[in-house]
């Protein structure tokens, strides 16, 4: 049996996801910040978890998880310094209403409990996301960073409880 963490990237990894001057920067990994990949590593170590990427940056990939984009490649590349590998994607359930209306936290918790239907080996997990996603099976599984901080020791201190039972 596995544990996963269902890992959003914006206000998770980066912490500027509020502020417009930064949109772009944000949207080609500049703003990545790689002391958040340290506490993400830090918590996949303490708690022998795989990441299942569930943001909308899973759309830079692959169906065999190769970046398609220079923001997933920088991604790719923070990640692997801490010795950190996206292991899947949660499916796509968006619709062209939900994109076009970017309210993409509509459809993420059928996503991920889609994901864990189909993966029977699933033990504990958690959803690091600054979104409210709706769901209250969920909630009993998230942590929410605050989006304009990012992720926290704090944060990883509570995911650690919810992976750990």
């Amino acid at each position: 049996m596995s544990r996963v963490i269902f890992l959003d990237i914006d206000g998770v990894l980066n912490s500027n996801f509020g502020n417009n001057e930064h949109q772009i920067e944000i949207s080609d990994g500049t703003l990545i910040d790689e002391e958040k990949i340290k506490l993400l590593a830090y918590l996949v170590r303490e708690t022998n978890s795989k990441i299942i990427l569930h943001s909308g940056w899973r759309f830079g990939f692959d169906s065999e998880l190769k970046p398609l984009c220079k923001e997933a490649n920088k991604l790719v590349e923070l990640l692997e310094k801490e010795d950190l590998h996206i292991k899947g994607i949660t499916p796509n359930l968006t619709t062209e209403e939900i994109r076009q209306a970017k309210k993409f936290s509509l459809v993420k918790a059928d996503e991920i409990l889609l994901w864990i239907n189909l993966h029977n080996d699933v033990a504990e997990w958690v959803v690091l996301d600054d979104l409210d996603l709706h769901n209250t099976q969920i909630e009993q599984h998230q942590v929410k960073p605050d989006q304009t901080v990012g992720l926290t020791l704090e944060n990883v201190k509570q995911a650690v409880k919810i992976l750990m039972g």
